[in-house]
């Protein structure tokens, strides 16, 4: 009886450990404003949060909303996609940041799509980028963080930012005058694309600069920076910039070229409080039309 009784025993923890592996990672899961992250995170029982999702989400893969809801902060250390199509995929946080990337290769791709980031007035950053890749971000809306709406800061040379038909508004400590709509802020040799951006009310619009070996290369075209404090447009040491087909009206500056190197062209630059700044390099190329304020004494 004794020996029959040890063999069942070895016999149920074989069949235990048969029937309980490690959960296989796949290529997309799948987050529900009802869902829950102890679920597999498939089309029928997806997870409640992008955070649970990631984890059972293979390296390349998706992300995919199924409805409205909140889904959280989250930390990106692989290529991954986030999508929503067409629904409220909202990231709340408050005194922390809504979404790091923080992959470590020039070639991985971070797409996060559709997505809405609130800070609440007291967040961080909506989207910061520590390291390397390439980040897509595209269709996103992101207000309300005191520090900045997109900190692009990485370290990786090659890496780059793309932001595509996307609005930053109301970001940045407008009680110390820090912090702001995007900044692109890298350590080695990146470049950033911005098309289709609408920077509105923020304490600055979008400064690119380098910080120590660091040198931004950054294009904006099709954008319009508004009512933003500060600068609409701007670069800083290190930092280059080129603005096309684009309007910088009702900011501080409407373009800061203090320090950096910014080329305009078919730029409408109007009813800001400073046209230009300068101390920097400001070229101008190809039908700008910018309102300058009256000089002392009706100079023109």
């Amino acid at each position: 009886m004794r020996k029959i009784a040890l063999a069942f025993t070895v016999l149920s923890l074989v069949a235990f450990q048969y029937a309980a592996p490690a959960q296989a990672q796949v290529a997309r899961t799948w987050v529900s404003g009802v869902g829950d992250d102890l679920n597999p995170c498939s089309r029928t029982a997806p997870c409640r949060t992008f955070a649970g999702a990631i984890s059972k989400t293979a390296s390349s893969g998706e992300i995919s909303v199924l409805d409205h809801g909140s889904f959280g902060a989250v930390t990106i250390t692989k290529p991954i996609t986030i999508s929503s199509e067409g629904l409220e995929a909202g990231v709340l946080v408050s005194g922390t940041n809504g979404i790091i990337v923080n992959v470590p290769n020039a070639t991985d791709v971070v797409v996060l799509r559709g997505l809405a980031l609130e800070g609440l007035g007291t967040g961080l950053n909506g989207i910061t980028v520590l390291t390397g890749g390439t980040v897509q971000i595209e269709q996103c809306t992101i207000e309300e963080f005191t520090g900045f709406g997109i900190n692009f800061a990485t370290t990786v040379a090659g890496a780059r930012l793309q932001v595509v038909d996307t609005i930053v508004r109301n970001n940045g400590n407008f009680g110390t005058g820090a912090g702001g709509g995007i900044l692109v802020n890298p350590t080695s040799t990146a470049e950033a694309t911005l098309n289709y951006v609408w920077l509105e009310n923020n304490v600055l619009g979008i400064r690119t600069q380098g910080s120590g070996a660091g040198i931004s290369n950054t294009t904006i075209t099709n954008s319009v920076a508004v009512n933003n404090a500060s600068a609409g447009f701007a670069a800083a040491t290190g930092g280059t910039l080129r603005v096309e087909h684009s309007v910088s009206t009702h900011n501080g500056t409407g373009i800061g070229c203090a320090s950096g190197m910014v080329r305009i062209d078919n730029m409408t630059i109007t009813d800001n409080t400073t046209a230009l700044s300068t101390g920097g390099t400001c070229l101008s190329f190809k039908n700008n039309d910018i309102d300058i304020p009256a000089l002392p004494g009706g100079a023109q």
